[in-house]
C-alpha cells in the first residue's frame, strides 16, 4: 500500500483554516467481497441495457416504472427497514461505458448518499479496463464528490463527511487495492488544489501560499525555494513586480523540484508554470461590478493544481524529475499599480508594452517560462497552466480547457492524459497569422491582441518566451470553477487540471526532436 504524508490544520492554521484534505486522508476506504452491514446506502450500476444487478432485487419494468433508465448518473434511492439502502446507479448505454462514465457514476452515488456517512459501491467490470483503474475512478468520483469547502461554515449546517467507503469486488483483490491507493492520492491531491483555490483571498495571500507551500514540499519529499520581491528584482522579473505593484501584498515566486529517487534510463525533465494572481481586480483596468469579482479568489487555480500535482509525485514513484514555479501576487489598482502604456522588461530583457492591465497573467507567466528555459540541463517540456482568458471560456463553456503550443507530440501526450482523467481539453490552433497583432511601436511586443481570438493571441504571447523549447499552454479560464455540483466536480473550485498534470508526470516521454508539427 502507498503511503501518502499527511500535513494537518495545526500546521498552516496561521496562514490558511483547517484544509478539508484531512477529511479525505481520515476517509477509511477498503475493499470487500460483499457489502458490509453497517454500511449506510449501497450503490449498485445499472447500464439501460443487460440484466439489472440480482442484489438490487428489482426488476428492468420496476425501475422504469420509478423513472429509472439506467441513464448515465441517474440514480434511485431504494429504502430498506433495518438495512443499508440500495442506491440504483446509471452507467449510460455498452457503448458508453468508460473511465468518465464510471467516475460520473460513483460521483453521482455518493451525492445520493450524502447524509450517510459510510457508503459501499459495487464495482462494475469495464471492457478493457484493468480492475486497478476501475477502482480508481470510482474512489476518484466519490471522494471528489464529497468534497466540500467546509473551514468557514458553521458544523451544525454542514452535510456529515465521509468517514468509510468500501469497494465491494469479489475479484482481483490486489489490484483493487493499487487502484484504491492511487485513487485516494490523485484525490487528496486535487481536494488540496480546490481548498487553495477556494480559500478568500484575505487568508490566503502570495506570502501564505509560500508558507503552505514549504509545509506541502516538506511532506511530500519536494524541494522549495522562494524568492520575495527583493530576489525578484534581482532576476530582473519585470512582469511579476509590474503586476504586484499595486498591491499591499508582496510577491512571491515559489520554485518546486520534484527528483526522482533514482534517475532511470529515459528518465524525462518537465517544468510546469502556473499563474498565481491570489485575488486579480483588473489593476486599473478594473473588472466590471458584479460577481465576477467574487470568482478572482480562484485566479490562482493554475499555481493551485501544479502545487497539488506534484505532492502526489513521490507517493506514486513517479520516474521523471519535475520543476514547478508558482507566480503569485495580487493585481490591485493602487497608486502605484501599473498604468496602460507603461513597459515591463522581462527575465531575460524582452519589453512588453501593457495595454490591458488586466491581461495581468501572461505577464506574471513570462518570467516563469524564461527562468524555465534557462535550467541546466534544458526541460523535454515546459508546460503552463493558468485561468487565461474570457475567450476561451466564451468559446468552450465550463466542460473543456483549451490547449495550444508548439509541438504536436506534446499536446497529444497532454490530450491522452485528458482523457483518461476526465479533464477534458479541446485544441486551439496556435495560429501566427495573429502574431502580427502583438507587434508593439515602443517595445518588443504588448500584451493582448485584437478583439477576436483572444486565447490564441494570449498563447502567441506566451510562446515568445519559450525560447524554441516544447510547450504547451493549458487555458483553464472555464473549468476552474463550477456554480453547482456536476459530475465529480463540487461546486466552486474544481482542483481542475491536478489530476491531468499527474497523469501526465507519470506517463512523461520526452517528445521527438525536431518538433512536430502543430495542427492548425
Amino acid at each position: 500500500m502507498m503511503n501518502f504524508p499527511s500535513f494537518h490544520a495545526a500546521a498552516v492554521a496561521e496562514f490558511h483554516p483547517a484544509p478539508s484534505v484531512d477529511e479525505i486522508t481520515a476517509t477509511r476506504i477498503r475493499v470487500a467481497k460483499s457489502a458490509p452491514k453497517n454500511a449506510g446506502a449501497i450503490g449498485v450500476p445499472v447500464g439501460t441495457e443487460g440484466d439489472v444487478p440480482s442484489e438490487l432485487g428489482l426488476d428492468r419494468a420496476t425501475l422504469a416504472a420509478a423513472g429509472f433508465e439506467g441513464k448515465s448518473g441517474q440514480t434511485l434511492v431504494v429504502p430498506r427497514p433495518g438495512q443499508p439502502a440500495l442506491v440504483a446507479v446509471g452507467l449510460g448505454a455498452d457503448s458508453e461505458r468508460d473511465l468518465a462514465s464510471l467516475r460520473h457514476a460513483a460521483a453521482s452515488f455518493a451525492r445520493a448518499g450524502a447524509h450517510y456517512g459510510h457508503l459501499a459501491f459495487a464495482l462494475p467490470a469495464l471492457r478493457d479496463v484493468s480492475l486497478a483503474h476501475v477502482a480508481q475512478a470510482a474512489v476518484e468520483g466519490a471522494l471528489l464528490a464529497r468534497y466540500r469547502y467546509r473551514p468557514l461554515k458553521r458544523k451544525t449546517e454542514q452535510e456529515p463527511p465521509l468517514e468509510e467507503l468500501t469497494i465491494v469486488s469479489s475479484a482481483g483483490e490486489d489490484e483493487v487495492k493499487r487502484g484504491i491507493d492511487r485513487g485516494r492520492i490523485t484525490a487528496r491531491a486535487t481536494e488540496l488544489a480546490r481548498d487553495l483555490s477556494n480559500a478568500p483571498a484575505t487568508l490566503l495571500t502570495a506570502r501564505h501560499m509560500a508558507e503552505i507551500a514549504k509545509v506541502v514540499a516538506d511532506a511530500s519529499g519536494l524541494e522549495i525555494e522562494v524568492f520575495d520581491e527583493k530576489k525578484l528584482a534581482e532576476l530582473g522579473c519585470g512582469g511579476m513586480l509590474g503586476v504586484n505593484a499595486g498591491s499591499s501584498e508582496p510577491p512571491r515566486l515559489i520554485k518546486l523540484t520534484y527528483r526522482p529517487k533514482a534517475d532511470g534510463k529515459g528518465a524525462g525533465r518537465i517544468s510546469l508554470i502556473g499563474k498565481g494572481i491570489m485575488y486579480d481586480s483588473g489593476g486599473i483596468s478594473l473588472k466590471p461590478n458584479d460577481l465576477v469579482h467574487a470568482a478572482m479568489k480562484t485566479d490562482m487555480s493554475g499555481a493551485a493544481a501544479i502545487l497539488g500535482a506534484m505532492s502526489a509525485l513521490s507517493a506514486l514513484g513517479c520516474k521523471n524529475a519535475v520543476t514547478g514555479y508558482l507566480m503569485c501576487t495580487d493585481n490591485m489598482p493602487g497608486g502605484n499599480a501599473m498604468r496602460l502604456g507603461d513597459v515591463l522588461t522581462a527575465r531575460g530583457g524582452k519589453t512588453v508594452e501593457v495595454l490591458n492591465t488586466d491581461a495581468e497573467g501572461r505577464l506574471v507567466m513570462m518570467d516563469g517560462l524564461v527562468l524555465a528555459t534557462e535550467e541546466s540541463p534544458p526541460p523535454q517540456a515546459i508546460i503552463d497552466i493558468a485561468t487565461l482568458t474570457g475567450a476561451c471560456e466564451r468559446a468552450l463553456g465550463n466542460d473543456n480547457a483549451g490547449i495550444m503550443g508548439n509541438h504536436q507530440g506534446l499536446i497529444d501526450q497532454l490530450k491522452a492524459a485528458a482523457d483518461t482523467t476526465d479533464e477534458t481539453i479541446w485544441q486551439f490552433p496556435l495560429d501566427r497569422r495573429l502574431r502580427k497583432e502583438l507587434d508593439s511601436e515602443v517595445a518588443d511586443i504588448k500584451n493582448i491582441g485584437g478583439p477576436l481570438a483572444g486565447q490564441i493571441t494570449a498563447a502567441l504571447f506566451l510562446e515568445e518566451f519559450v525560447n524554441g523549447l516544447p510547450w504547451a499552454h493549458i487555458d483553464i479560464a472555464g473549468t476552474s470553477r463550477v456554480e453547482t455540483d456536476k459530475t465529480w466536480r463540487s461546486k466552486g473550485a474544481t482542483g481542475f487540471g491536478t489530476r491531468l498534470l499527474i497523469d501526465f508526470l507519470m506517463d512523461f516521454k520526452a517528445p521527438e526532436q525536431p518538433k512536430a508539427k502543430v495542427k492548425n
